[in-house]
């Protein structure tokens, strides 16, 4: 459940958590739009714990939470080709990226 846990965190942080805070009188989304995944939004996610006696218990649902940005940014290039670097990937900025791409090709 821990593993999973964070894998869900992960999602968020990645695909729609952001939260901007500036001094000007409309700062943009705040806790109130903060948007957290919901289990609709998630996919199936199956855990495969690997049997080491060599190590002592680490961990326990930690660690799968620090692969998840390189994962899905990876999943989105070789899904489209086209690289996001800031995160959280959202509809916006992967258009963006594209329109980017799509612009320096052509041009």
């Amino acid at each position: 459940m821990q593993v999973e846990g964070c894998i869900t965190m992960g999602l968020g942080y990645v695909l729609s958590e952001e939260l901007r805070l500036q001094r000007r009188p409309d700062p943009g989304p705040d806790f109130g739009s903060y948007e957290l995944p919901r289990f609709s939004w998630l996919p199936r996610i199956e855990t495969v714990l690997v049997r080491n006696d060599e190590l002592p218990p680490q961990g326990g649902g930690e660690p799968a939470i620090v692969p998840m940005g390189g994962a899905i940014a990876n999943a989105v290039f070789d899904a489209t080709g086209v690289r996001v670097f800031r995160l959280p990937m959202t509809p916006e900025r992967l258009r963006a990226a594209l329109s980017e791409t799509k612009a320096s090709v052509s041009g």
